[in-house]
């Protein structure tokens, strides 16, 4: 674990500062994160009658993934620096959304669905640490 957090320390302070290019790249990639979690969400709960918000959990966990995958992807085979921040930052930082998933867990222990929230809030917290564990793991063996 030292390790990574070392490889993670070395990878930001490698970083120069932001261009308005990178800038400019890094917003546009949120803005169709954004778009993406926005359909998927839609999309899901039109499908579900329980309470659980599944379209949430499923964006949280893919997008958890990806930013795995991009990790991995810097970490062992050169994925540069300025692509990690417009994948990683921008794309994945759109789309995934741990505020959504926090007033979720709320909403459900409020409106007395206690299990599923327990459930949900320390569930997806373990799906994607595991997802992006996983992802780090696949760009690895590449």
């Amino acid at each position: 674990m030292t390790a990574l957090v070392d490889t993670v320390a070395a990878a930001v302070a490698a970083h120069h500062s932001p261009t308005l290019g990178l800038a400019l790249s890094v917003a546009g990639a949120g803005a169709v994160g954004a778009v993406l979690r926005a359909l998927i969400i839609h999309h899901a709960a039109l499908r579900r009658a329980d309470p659980l918000p599944a379209g949430t959990l499923l964006v949280n966990a893919s997008g958890s993934l990806l930013l795995g995958f991009l990790t991995g992807l810097s970490m062992y085979h050169g994925f540069g620096p300025h692509d990690l921040d417009v994948a990683g930052v921008g794309l994945c930082g759109g789309y995934t959304t741990w505020s959504t998933a926090s007033w979720e867990s709320v909403h459900l222990f409020r409106d007395g669905h206690r299990p599923e929230a327990w459930l949900y809030t320390f569930g997806g917290l373990a799906l994607c640490l595991g997802v992006a564990a996983a992802g780090i793991g696949l760009a690895g063996i590449l």
